[in-house]
């Protein structure tokens, strides 16, 4: 599973929602979220953002340099 789709796997069951719930409260579809949480790559960036800002994020971007110096 990649970062991504635990992330939003974790967060999701930590304010205990069911796929079905938190696709309804997102204001995306079912398929969506579970396509983010199986670790899809074909995925719409928009309904990734509405997703993510759920829990206040939001896809950007970002140097790999320098999050790779971060993370060492």
């Amino acid at each position: 599973m990649n970062e991504l789709s635990e992330f939003v796997k974790t967060r999701r069951k930590d304010v205990n929602l069911t796929q079905e719930e938190f696709a309804e409260r997102a204001g995306v579809a079912l398929t969506v979220v579970r396509k983010i949480e199986q670790g899809k790559t074909n995925l719409n960036m928009d309904k990734v953002n509405l997703v993510l800002s759920m829990f206040g994020h939001e896809l950007a971007p970002v140097d790999s340099k320098v999050l790779k110096n971060h993370l060492k």
